[in-house]
């Protein structure tokens, strides 16, 4: 499986840096981040950093694939690596949450046969 990991920079050369995980180096191309000051935490996809990340969400990256790898060795036990989603409703975006009470609502079948509904 492949999958882009979070890696924290220890140097900088040209369009090269020396990222670590865990005890594990490696050169990563900086080419589409561009320099980043040590300890910045990069994600690094086939030995390429995609985008800066802020610790945050590097963790909250690194606890949802170690919840992966529990899980492909038989554990359920991964509620504690998702903190955040544990005992929460998580909100709706935007466009799909209903319509404000009195606020007109249109549906559009395209027009197709005429009969559009307009309630509100």
């Amino acid at each position: 499986m492949c999958i882009g990991t979070p890696m924290q920079v220890v140097s900088c050369a040209a369009q090269t840096a020396l990222c670590e995980l865990d005890g594990s180096r490696e050169q990563v191309d900086i080419t589409l981040v561009g320099a980043q000051p040590a300890g910045t935490w990069l994600l690094v996809f086939l030995g390429a950093a995609r985008e800066v990340m802020d610790p945050l969400e590097a963790r909250r990256t690194l606890d949802g694939i170690a919840a992966l790898q529990q899980v492909m060795r038989g554990s359920a036990q991964v509620d504690h690596l998702f903190a955040d989603l544990v005992d929460r409703e998580p909100p709706l975006p935007e466009h799909l949450r209903p319509a404000a009470a009195g606020a007109a609502v249109t549906v559009n079948n395209g027009g197709a046969r005429g009969d559009d509904i307009t309630t509100g």
